[in-house]
């Protein structure tokens, strides 16, 4: 196929894209050999001459003359281990099934992020769209004032299921609506499973635990206590902490390799959010959580001092392994292969971090010196949005909406998300209808083959999916079963993740003159007091006074305020 981004990154870039849908035939099936520019048909035309039609979705979208003349190029960056697009099967079954030809270009995240501005600005030679295209609402907003997108809400009756989509759940149109004309110019994906508001579950080796428990070493506990679940207070686990850290516990002759407690400091999951539950704070990385339909920032409770000095003790005590704060997600994992040396951990299942997950349990949020017992909320979202765009100048857009509009099919989204039927997914459902996943090749992880199989992206997999069409993968089945015993009964109802918003072009001139101030004050004040023995009531109230004032924290409480207002309002 004949490559149409040609990447020059020295002296003074240039960009050349072959002309807008004109497309060279691809291994997905469709298309043939390199075409001039494609004109518009308009929609009357592509019904009576290319068969187009939109409305039965298993049915193909385009005659076989449609498949001849018609094509588009779509641009993504995908990730080092998957096929190029044009090669994986999904994409050759979704041709067969549609009759829509899609060039793919694929490059890298790292090429994508250099070359954004130059698409978006070489106005006469652009691709159809940009799938992964990562737009945030500030970038929408600058380009459909510029008329460089399709507004794709005016184009609603070409996508069924789309449409389906925000009639069922306007919660999901609302963080997908520009604020500034109230359209729609990118296209979401949805996967939710309930995992990622809670990224954090408490493993305890309970080996080390029963030894504890033999040498008197911690109060109120029995051998027959160590199960999944187990509730421990601040106190038990400080005793068991200490007990880890002075002595030999995995038996290798060394007493300084065990590591009492560990996470990795702001990681997406695995973080030290969950250890400010211990003190009645719901905390996550952005300290920003809805409390009674209220933006509230954790920063600003006393408890949250409260809870740091509590927590920097344990720092300074080598209760938490010192290393948690410098490690990245990788080290902490191959960290825990081999001898063991994690007494307590953070994680999403032990089963990824260490090698012998039989001898942890896991365990319910820790019940703080108040009583208090509760779990991080993250904001990590099950919605993402600005996943997919359609520039403007793309002849023919209507066909290709349809098509994308495809991939919102459950059965379709299940594909495009872990990999195919025949190669990730048993060829015949299961005895309840639904698609199974096959036994992994020999030497394959699971990771492996969907990486290299699936190209992610715009997706709609929500309850409905889960009970009717596909079942979970086994590890997100367990992650899902292990918060709904052990970590979610102790979030009260009244607390929510802040959910994606949608801005005004001047609340993002808001954030943007004061959130990344915000975040780096807090930041720098909270790793220098955890690692420093804690907090000062001084320096804690001179901290409250820069939030109101030089960080101007008001402000951007407001921001989120009005548009969380504006998103439960619909």
């Amino acid at each position: 196929m004949k490559k149409w981004i040609s990447l020059v990154l020295m002296g003074a870039m240039t960009l050349s894209l072959a002309a807008c849908g004109g497309g060279g035939s691809s291994s997905s099936g469709g298309g043939g050999g390199d075409k001039p520019k494609q004109e518009a048909a308009g929609v009357d035309k592509l019904v009576s001459d290319y068969g187009y039609q939109w409305k039965d979705t298993s049915a193909p979208i385009l005659n076989e003359k449609g498949a001849k003349e018609l094509s588009f190029n779509v641009y993504s960056s995908k990730n080092a281990s998957a096929l190029d697009y044009n090669d994986m099967k999904i994409m050759q079954d979704l041709y067969a099934s549609t009759n829509v030809a899609v060039n793919w270009e694929n490059v890298s995240e790292s090429v994508y992020g250099q070359q954004k501005n130059l698409i978006f600005g070489n106005a006469n030679n652009r691709p159809d769209a940009i799938y992964h295209a990562g737009m945030s609402s500030g970038e929408i907003i600058k380009y459909a004032k510029r008329n460089v997108l399709v507004p794709i809400s005016d184009y609603l009756e070409y996508m069924p299921n789309f449409s389906r989509i925000l009639e069922e759940r306007p919660d999901i149109k609302a963080q997908l609506i520009n604020v500034e004309d109230g359209k729609i110019y990118s296209l979401p994906r949805v996967e939710e499973m309930g995992l990622l508001q809670n990224p954090n579950i408490l493993f305890l080796n309970k080996n080390w635990t029963a030894d504890a428990i033999k040498a008197g070493a911690v109060k109120g506990l029995a051998e027959a206590d160590l199960a999944d679940g187990l509730s421990l207070t601040a106190e038990q686990m400080s005793d068991l902490l200490a007990y880890f850290r002075d002595n030999d516990m995995n038996g290798n002759g060394k007493k300084d390799d065990e590591r009492p407690m560990s996470f990795v400091y702001n990681n997406w999951q695995g973080n030290q959010c969950d250890l400010y539950g211990m003190f009645g704070l719901n905390d996550n990385l952005e300290h920003r959580i809805v409390i009674d339909g209220k933006v509230t920032y954790t920063v600003q409770d006393e408890r949250f001092k409260e809870a740091t000095n509590y927590i920097a003790d344990w720092v300074t005590k080598g209760l938490i392994d010192k290393v948690s704060f410098e490690l990245s997600q990788d080290n902490f994992l191959a960290n825990g292969k081999g001898t063991e040396t994690y007494g307590a951990f953070y994680w999403w299942e032990s089963e990824t971090v260490v090698s012998n997950p039989e001898n942890y349990i896991t365990c319910a949020p820790i019940k703080g010196p108040n009583g208090d017992q509760t779990a991080c909320v993250s904001n990590n979202p099950e919605v993402g949005t600005g996943e997919l765009i359609l520039f403007s100048n793309c002849p023919n857009f209507e066909v290709l909406l349809t098509y994308f509009d495809r991939y919102y099919d459950p059965v379709i989204s299940a594909q495009i998300n872990y990999g195919p039927i025949g190669i990730v997914y048993e060829d015949q459902p299961d005895a309840n209808g639904k698609l199974v996943q096959k036994a992994l090749p020999e030497g394959v992880t699971s990771d492996e083959l969907r990486l290299q199989n699936a190209p992610l992206g715009i997706i709609y997999l929500n309850d409905y999916a889960w009970e009717n069409v596909v079942n979970m993968e086994d590890r997100a089945q367990l992650r899902l079963d292990r918060l709904t015993k052990y970590v979610t009964p102790y979030i009260p109802e009244n607390v929510k993740p802040c959910p994606n918003l949608q801005f005004t072009l001047e609340e993002l001139n808001t954030l943007a003159n004061y959130e990344t101030n915000f975040n780096d004050y807090v930041r720098t004040a909270l790793i220098r007091w955890l690692l420093g023995g804690g907090v000062s009531d001084g320096d804690w109230d001179a901290f409250q006074k820069d939030l109101s004032g030089k960080v101007n924290l008001e402000s951007i409480q407001k921001v989120y305020q009005d548009a969380y207002d504006r998103f439960t309002k619909g």
